[in-house]
C-alpha cells in the first residue's frame, strides 16, 4: 500500500501544526505484508489475474473501496522501518529528521501514520526553505511484516527570497528590507533591514533565525541593530541605540527574548526641560522580556470576527546599572463582532501599560522618559495589537505630561522665538487607551471586489506621571475626566503589506498643551 501526501508552496497560507494541511491521497497499488489485523490483498490479486480489460479495472476499483473501508472502520497497525530523504541538495539531513522523525515514528496504526504524514507536511513547509514537499508512505521490506517505509522528498527554494518595500510606523519612514534563506543549510533565515524617516531617523539592522539548534527544540533569532532617532521637536532629544536581541524562546502562545542595548541621548539644542536634561548621555539597557498571546481573529487587517489577547511583561537593568532598573506591564484585549450585512463589524480594543523603577525607595525615583507610554500618532488602532492603540487627530508624543524647555535668550533684542521655547512631553508611567471602530462595505462595486472599504472610528486614551512622588497626586475621577478622546470616519485600502487610511477626525476633548486638531489625516499601518 503507498500513501502521498503534497504540498507546495503555492497552496494556502500555512496550517497550524494541529491542523493538517489536505487530506492524503491513497493509492492502494502495492500489497501489505501485514499480519492478521492488516489487509489481505492475496486472495484479490488471483482474481483480477485472471480477468482483464472493464472486469479487471471494476475488481481493482472494489479492491480500493475494500481498503479504504477496512482503515476506516478499525485500527491497522504498523510500524515505521525507514525514513528516507530525497532532494535535499543543501539542507541537512539532520534538520529534516530532527523536524519530524520523532513525530513519524510515534505512529502506531495506518491512520495515525497517515494524521503524522500531513503534520509533518505541514512542519517542513513551515521552514520556509522548500517550494514543496512530498510524503509517501509505503510497504515496508516483505521479511518484516507490518512496516512501513516513509519516503520525503523535497524541492529547495532559492537562497533569495526577494526585498520587500514599505513603512515603518515610528516615526513614520520609508523601509526595505532583504530576505535570505538556507544560506548554510540549516533552515537559517538571514534578514537586513534599513529604515530613513521623513524627521532624520534611521535604523539599520540585521538578524538571523534558526528553527532549532542542536537539541533545542524552539526557533532561536539573534539580531542586530542600529537606530537614531529624531525627537527634538517634541521632547528636545536625539536617541541613538546600539543594540544586541536574542530570542530565547518562541512558540505559539509564548516568546521570550533578551535585549542588550546601548543608549546614547542627546540635545543639540541646550534647550531641554529639567526632566530630560538630568537623562542625558550614555547609559546600558539589559532586559528580559516575555509575551503571552492568543489571535483568535479572521484577519489582521480587517477583523471581523474573533478575539484576541496580549499580555508583555519587561524587566530592565538586569545589571543594576546607572538606575536603569524597572519593571514594565503592558495588557491589550480585542473583539471582533459581525454584523451580517454589508461585511459589517465592530472591533473593541483597550489597553493598559504601566512602568515602575525598582530600588529602595522605588516610587521617589525616576523611571526613563524614552521608557514611557505616548500616545498620539497616525497608526491604525485596529493593526496595533500588543501595544497602545493610537490617538488619531493628535500628533505622535503629542498628548500627556509636558514640562517647559529650558529658556535661551536671544542675542537679537527683535528675535521673539526664544520668548517661548515651548514644551518637552515627557510620556506617563501609567497609560490606558480604547477604541471603537466599525468597517462596512461600500455600495460600489469596483471597491468591493478591491478590499476597500469605510470605516467609523472613536479612540480615546490617558496618560499620567506616578515615579517621582507623583503617584500622591493621582486621583482615578480626575485621569477618568482629563480623558483625550476623537471620532471620525474615513475610507480603508487594505494590500498585503500595510492598511492605508484616509480620515476625517474630529477632537472631541483635548487638555492644555495637547498637540491636536481636527482635519484630515492620512496614515499606513503594517499590522
Amino acid at each position: 500500500m503507498a500513501i502521498a501526501a503534497d504540498s507546495t508552496a503555492e497552496q494556502a497560507p500555512d496550517p497550524v501544526p494541529h491542523e493538517p494541511p489536505e487530506e492524503s491521497r491513497w493509492s492502494p497499488d502495492l500489497p501489505d505484508h501485514g499480519e492478521a489485523n492488516e489487509v489481505d490483498f492475496e486472495e484479490e490479486d488471483g482474481d483480477a489475474e485472471e480477468l482483464d480489460g472493464p472486469a479487471a479495472e471494476a475488481a481493482y476499483e472494489e479492491r480500493e473501496r475494500a481498503v479504504f473501508r477496512r482503515l476506516y472502520g478499525e485500527p491497522v497497525g504498523i510500524r515505521v522501518h525507514d525514513i528516507i530523504i530525497e532532494g535535499n541538495f543543501k539542507t541537512r539531513d539532520a534538520l529534516i529528521e530532527a523536524e519530524v522523525a520523532d513525530l513519524l515514528r510515534s505512529a502506531g496504526t495506518v491512520q495515525d501514520l497517515v494524521r503524522a504524514s500531513s503534520l509533518a507536511n505541514a512542519l517542513l513547509r513551515r521552514l520556509d526553505v522548500f517550494e514543496s514537499v512530498s510524503i509517501t508512505l509505503d510497504a515496508g521490506p516483505p521479511e518484516l511484516p507490518g512496516t512501513a517505509n516513509v519516503l520525503i522528498e523535497v524541492v529547495e527554494a532559492g537562497i533569495f527570497s526577494g526585498f520587500y518595500f514599505g513603512y515603518y510606523s515610528r516615526p513614520q519612514a520609508r523601509s526595505g528590507s532583504l530576505k535570505l534563506r538556507n544560506l548554510f543549510g540549516y533552515g537559517d533565515i538571514w534578514k537586513a533591514s534599513g529604515a530613513y524617516g521623513w524627521d532624520q531617523s534611521s535604523e539599520i539592522g540585521i538578524g538571523v533565525s534558526l528553527p532549532r539548534l542542536k537539541s533545542i527544540p524552539t526557533p532561536l533569532t539573534a539580531r542586530a541593530s542600529v537606530l537614531s532617532q529624531d525627537w527634538l521637536e517634541l521632547s528636545s532629544y536625539k536617541e541613538r541605540l546600539l543594540g544586541l536581541s536574542f530570542g530565547l524562546l518562541s512558540t505559539r502562545h509564548h516568546d521570550l527574548s533578551y535585549d542588550l542595548t546601548g543608549r546614547t541621548l542627546s540635545d543639540p539644542s541646550q534647550m531641554a526641560s529639567k526632566s530630560v536634561r538630568r537623562q542625558l548621555g550614555h547609559n546600558l539597557l539589559s532586559a528580559l522580556r516575555y509575551t503571552y498571546k492568543i489571535d483568535q481573529r479572521d484577519s489582521e487587517l480587517r477583523p471581523t470576527k474573533g478575539y484576541a489577547f496580549v499580555s508583555t511583561s519587561q524587566l530592565g537593568g538586569l545589571w543594576d546599572r546607572r538606575g536603569l532598573r524597572f519593571f514594565r506591564q503592558e495588557f491589550d484585549v480585542r473583539g471582533a463582532v459581525p454584523f451580517g450585512f454589508y461585511n459589517a463589524a465592530l472591533n473593541l480594543g483597550i489597553s493598559a501599560g504601566v512602568i515602575l523603577p525598582l530600588g529602595r525607595g522605588f516610587m521617589e525615583l525616576s523611571s526613563l522618559v524614552p521608557d514611557r507610554f505616548y500616545l498620539g500618532g497616525r497608526s491604525s488602532p485596529v493593526c496595533s495589537l500588543g501595544r497602545l492603540s493610537s490617538l488619531l487627530g493628535f500628533e505622535t508624543r503629542g498628548v500627556g505630561p509636558s514640562e517647559p524647555r529650558r529658556f535661551v535668550p536671544s542675542g537679537s533684542a527683535t528675535d521673539d522665538s526664544a520668548a517661548s521655547p515651548g514644551r518637552d512631553y515627557l510620556g506617563g508611567d501609567l497609560a490606558v487607551s480604547a477604541f471603537a471602530d466599525l468597517s462596512f462595505d461600500l455600495p460600489i462595486k469596483l471597491f468591493k471586489d478591491a478590499g476597500i472599504h469605510g470605516h467609523a472610528f472613536l479612540s480615546a486614551g490617558n496618560l499620567a506621571k506616578l515615579s517621582e512622588s507623583e503617584y500622591k497626586n493621582f486621583s482615578f475621577p480626575e485621569f477618568r475626566r482629563t480623558f483625550r478622546s476623537s471620532a471620525g470616519i474615513g475610507i480603508v485600502v487594505p494590500t498585503n503589506l500595510f492598511r492605508l487610511e484616509i480620515n476625517y477626525c474630529y477632537i472631541l476633548k483635548k487638555c492644555e498643551h495637547d498637540l491636536g486638531e481636527t482635519g484630515m489625516q492620512f496614515s499606513i499601518s503594517a499590522p
